[in-house]
């Protein structure tokens, strides 16, 4: 009996052109996976689309000398053509600046307020004179309340770790004008966020997400409170009330909303403006988000809450797949600095498959990872040439050679053939396993496992000696199970490499769309003995040294404020004896999980080996708590205890950082509580 799928990829923000850390983030896996299910002979509906409203595109639009309709169309069709060019499957690729978009805003407001959850409050806000606007937070800096550090942002300190409200703040300045700003009164709707908290915690428990994504979900859920909906602003979706001229929701509140205005214009499209309802508002379908780590409270919180108080019955997520961040040659992309890869230069030389394969088999799924050009060159030379593309070419030429290039007749199987099967039926159900449980990094390694199998296969039949003997039906049935396994490998890999995988589909004499096919029906049925075989072709293009070469040399160094990175000064020199005051001790950790209301800051059990410690330490925005269980690092041992974010702090982590760079120094093999000199 077949599912239903309602499958989305978070809504891209229209403020800039699609990198590989947005498609490998949010947008590969969710692909994948429709592709996927659509092969099971599943009912799916796969959205996205562009996400057009808030401060930002107002500020970039200014910048461009471009209003911000015409700012957020030009990025909207760039990233359309894009997405395209990466065989994209989407169902649609929605806006969030079409007029059914702001109905369904309105709607999901004007319920949230007739069932109590909405109030008014008027407040000061951080206003600039000199730019005639009030500003969020993200553009606030200022003297941290806490710890008096200069240049902190507008609501967490990056020296101290602080959390508070950003007109907290001392000299509070614009980032963007460094004009001094004031407190001015604004009536603005805030959602109470605080009445959802016992829903949430009960949603959130009955649902079987990855520990990281549970967590964190769980972090905000504990400290939930009444959060602002509205903003002041022309640019977004207008609040229906009297006399709020000025004042517009919030992008985080209309953004999510998206998804379900996406899939009423996706109906009104296929000539059935009710056939939406049969994903939002059936209990038996699938609901599954696929976004990065920075939207996992707007995804698994608020907007959960939002639904929660709707009197239409919309689907709640069941599952949100949120991967880390990818990086460019162990950096962070950034188009300011010169630190990232032209997608439109990109495609004149390499293609998408090639693209979607390198990120799927290294995929930021449990932390962040690192696109680069050398292993770039790698997966698809060794793996999808030198391993899939060899496979099939080797197996067609020879039997063009020696089969009269048709598929020749299956004869009695010998043990060793047997086993070929068996093991071909195994990486399948592996291939298959991996993608259920969204992981693109197995599914890579299960397909490269798939084509290996049959390199060795191959290589033991020595289908060149049995020509040569003239054991004819060996011979058949070695060729017969090698293009058997090719068709597997079409079928399995078409979610992946689309286009390769079609073109494997028609070399074996197959008419028709291969993504549009069953694939367990496909797998099932053997290639009908006598079939003409089409010629090799060639699936990947190999990637030369020199190629690698010159994309890095594209890259240069990454720049900032238009000079080379700056490294810091060197401190005053110290004594041998001010150095011996330091105790160093090895120590493992036993735990780690999120501080509330902050980003950057973990709370860590550890065991210096005489007795366990809690250290506070501001490396949340680089490692996952999940994967420091059972590390060893370097702290210092006889700090004194010091308060941050009301938490004891008992020592620190020795970690390097350049800039924004980050790294833990790890050790291997000595003891908690060895000493470090």
């Amino acid at each position: 009996m077949s599912k239903k799928y309602l499958i989305t990829s978070a809504l891209l923000y229209a403020n800039g052109p699609v990198h590989f850390g947005h498609i490998a983030g949010a947008y590969l896996p969710g692909d994948v996976f429709a592709r996927f299910q659509r092969m099971q002979g599943n009912e799916v509906l796969y959205l996205s689309g562009s996400d057009e409203y808030g401060v930002p595109i107002t500020l970039s639009a200014e910048l461009a000398k471009r209003t911000p309709k015409e700012h957020v169309d030009l990025f909207h069709e760039i990233n359309s053509n894009l997405f395209q060019k990466m065989n994209f499957s989407f169902d649609h690729f929605a806006r969030t600046t079409w007029e059914g978009h702001n109905e369904t805003v309105v709607q999901f407001f004007e319920d949230l307020n007739k069932n109590g959850f909405i109030e008014e409050k008027v407040e000061d806000h951080l206003y600039s004179e000199k730019e005639d606007r009030f500003l969020a937070d993200r553009y606030v800096m200022g003297e941290c309340p806490k710890c008096g550090f200069q240049e902190a942002r507008g609501d967490e300190c990056q020296s101290c770790g602080a959390s508070y409200e950003a007109k907290d703040l001392k000299n509070p300045l614009s980032k963007l004008t460094k004009a001094p700003l004031t407190l001015k009164k604004s009536k603005h709707w805030y959602l109470k966020f605080e009445q959802f908290k016992e829903k949430l915690e009960e949603y959130i428990v009955s649902k079987k997400w990855k520990s990281h994504v549970a967590k964190f979900a769980m972090s905000y859920v504990e400290n939930l409170h009444a959060r602002a909906i509205t903003r002041d602003s022309k640019w977004g979706v207008p609040l229906p009330l009297k006399d709020t001229d000025g004042k517009v929701f919030y992008v985080w509140f209309d953004a999510p909303i998206g998804y379900i205005s996406a899939a009423k214009e996706w109906a009104q499209k296929t000539g059935d403006p009710d056939k939406w309802k049969s994903f939002w508002l059936d209990d038996e379908t699938t609901f599954i988000n696929f976004i990065g780590k920075d939207n996992i409270p707007f995804h698994t919180v608020f907007f959960p809450a939002m639904t929660m108080g709707q009197d239409t019955p919309y689907k709640l997520v069941d599952m949100v797949s949120a991967n880390e961040f990818l990086l460019l040659e162990g950096k962070q992309f950034s188009k300011s600095d010169g630190w990232y890869i032209d997608l439109e230069d990109f495609f004149k030389r390499y293609s998408s498959d090639q693209i979607r394969y390198a990120l799927a088999a290294n995929a930021p799924e449990t932390a962040d990872s690192d696109f680069s050009w050398k292993d770039f060159q790698m997966r698809c030379n060794a793996e999808l040439l030198g391993k899939l593309g060899n496979f099939v070419h080797r197996t067609l030429i020879f039997a063009k050679k020696s089969c009269n290039q048709v598929v020749p007749t299956r004869r009695e199987l010998k043990e060793s053939d047997k086993k070929f099967l068996k093991d071909c039926g195994l990486a399948i159900e592996n291939f298959k396993y991996a993608l259920e449980s969204f992981s693109l990094r197995k599914t890579c390694q299960h397909l490269c496992e798939l084509a290996s199998v049959g390199n060795v296969y191959f290589d033991y039949k020595k289908p060149w000696q049995l020509a040569k003997e003239g054991q004819t039906e060996d011979l058949e049935t070695t060729i017969n199970l090698c293009l058997e396994c090719i068709k597997n490998l079409a079928v399995v890999s078409s979610p992946l490499i689309p286009d390769a995988a079609q073109k494997i589909w028609q070399t074996l004499g197959k008419e028709g769309e291969l993504s549009k096919a069953n694939a367990n029906e496909k797998i099932q049925e053997p290639l009908k003995e006598g079939q003409k075989l089409g010629d090799s072709l060639p699936l990947f293009k190999r990637i030369e040294d020199e190629e690698i070469e010159a994309e890095i040399a594209k890259l240069g160094v990454p720049k900032k404020n238009g000079r080379e990175k700056d490294y810091p000064t060197l401190k005053n020199k110290i004594s041998f004896d001010d150095f011996q005051s330091l105790d160093l001790r090895v120590a493992e950790i036993i735990s780690a999980e999120k501080v509330p209301k902050s980003k950057r800051l973990l709370k860590l059990l550890i065991d210096v080996g005489f007795e366990k410690r809690t250290i506070v330490s501001g490396i949340a925005e680089k490692y996952n708590p999940d994967d420091l269980t059972r590390k060893k690092v370097v702290v210092v041992a006889n700090l004194k205890p010091a308060k941050i974010m009301g938490i004891e702090s008992q020592g620190m982590i020795l970690a390097a950082t350049l800039n924004k760079d980050l790294e833990l120094p790890f050790i291997q093999d000595m003891k908690p509580g060895s000493v470090v000199s």
